[in-house]
């Protein structure tokens, strides 16, 4: 089947796949997420409920080129290979693949995953994205991971090999951690030979079992002058290794290697959400629609059984509504937002708080777009707090 051609204007899009299950749940994760064991009916069914809306929402987009696909979650590399292989090759046949069109794998670095990169790879996943998240033991055992330093080392090298393209995860802000044990850590990392590295420092998340820990006053995170000694550290040893911060928490070596997918999400681009409790971003007839399937699993397949698409709800967004989300991800990259997408805002360079920030050193001085500069990066919920989102 060769997908129907896209008009000429309509927005390129992003498919964004969420695979619900882990082997364990991770003491800082709010995503949604559920233990696998004991599920393998559950996930068949699962399964063949994606495949049935991904072709539900294409009738839905219209045609489109399509420039990415993520598999996320949860734990998509615990899902069997070939299926991941159908849900690529559904999408490749429901929209108009790019020529540099990137698939996206989210992975654990444990040794029985490791053993499936291969197939992931002969499935069409060209890029993967490592959750190592720490090259400690220690610090490992403290983020309640099913994996040590070791294996995570082994499962980089074999990704490096086996895909095209890898980025590793690390978290930092740690309790206790020191920016010299942090420059000790990336430098580990990078002799791992990632093009792309995404440093997260660590959130403290409502209902997680490091929120609890945090009010029983049994885990301490850094204050906020070490976080940002953390973040500039960060900033430092990347760049001088020759990766630039296109996002907050995003280090690319070169264009090429930063990440397509989160760049549909940054830039307003548009995306279909499948797999319980994805969310979507779609454009039509001039209005930004947001859709939100439904987060538990009974619901989302019987969604897609009774009403062809596992939608629990969408929501046709105000201007202002739109205008809010785009500065709120236009502002992590480096690129900024273009006025003319804020309008709805009423900001420009002459805008009050706009030419305050300008001043202060915090947005770049910048006719056509608003950008925050490195020091504003480091307080984005400031500046869009003052900016009126």
């Amino acid at each position: 089947m060769t997908p129907p051609t896209p008009d000429p204007g309509s927005p390129d899009l992003g498919v964004y796949i969420h695979w619900p299950y882990c082997s364990r749940i991770c003491p800082y994760c709010d995503f949604n997420v559920l233990r696998d064991r004991g599920r393998n009916e559950e996930q068949r069914v699962l399964f063949s409920a994606i495949l049935e809306d991904l072709t539900a929402q294409a009738e839905l987009t219209g045609p489109r080129r399509l420039v990415s696909i993520f598999l996320g979650g949860g734990t998509p590399s615990l899902m069997d290979p070939d299926w991941a292989g159908e849900l690529i090759a559904a999408a490749r046949r429901l929209w108009t693949p790019a020529a540099d069109l990137e698939v996206s794998l989210e992975a654990n670095p444990t040794d029985a995953e490791a053993d499936r990169f291969a197939a992931f790879a002969a499935a069409g996943v060209d890029r993967l994205s490592l959750g190592l998240q720490a090259l400690d033991d220690e610090a490992l055992k403290l983020l309640g991971r099913n994996h040590d330093a070791a294996a995570g080392r082994r499962a980089a090298l074999i990704g490096g090999k086996v895909f095209p393209r890898l980025s590793l995860d690390l978290i930092y802000a740690r309790p206790g951690q020191t920016p010299d044990a942090w420059r000790a850590e990336l430098a580990k990392a990078l002799d791992l030979g990632p093009e792309h590295l995404s440093p997260y420092q660590l959130t403290i998340e409502a209902g997680t079992a490091f929120d609890r820990a945090v009010r029983r006053g049994s885990l301490v995170p850094p204050d906020e002058d070490t976080a940002a000694e953390l973040f500039e550290t960060t900033q430092a040893v990347l760049e001088a290794a020759g990766f630039t911060a296109y996002e907050v928490s995003n280090h690319a070596r070169g264009v090429a290697a930063r990440s397509r997918h989160n760049l549909v999400y940054w830039t307003g681009g548009d995306y279909v959400g499948v797999g319980p409790g994805a969310h979507g971003r779609l454009t039509g007839k001039r209005q930004r629609i947001a859709t939100y399937a439904a987060p538990r699993v009974p619901d989302y397949v019987a969604n897609v059984q009774e009403m062809g698409n596992g939608f629990a709800k969408y929501d046709v967004l105000t201007p202002r509504e739109a205008a809010q989300e785009r500065l709120l991800a236009g502002l992590r990259i480096a690129e900024g937002v273009p006025f003319a997408e804020l309008a709805a805002l009423e900001l420009s360079p002459a805008h009050r708080e706009v030419a305050a920030l300008v001043t202060a050193g915090l947005v770049a001085d910048d006719a056509d777009r608003l950008r925050a500069t490195p020091a504003g990066r480091l307080i984005l919920d400031h500046l869009t707090g003052r900016l009126g989102v």
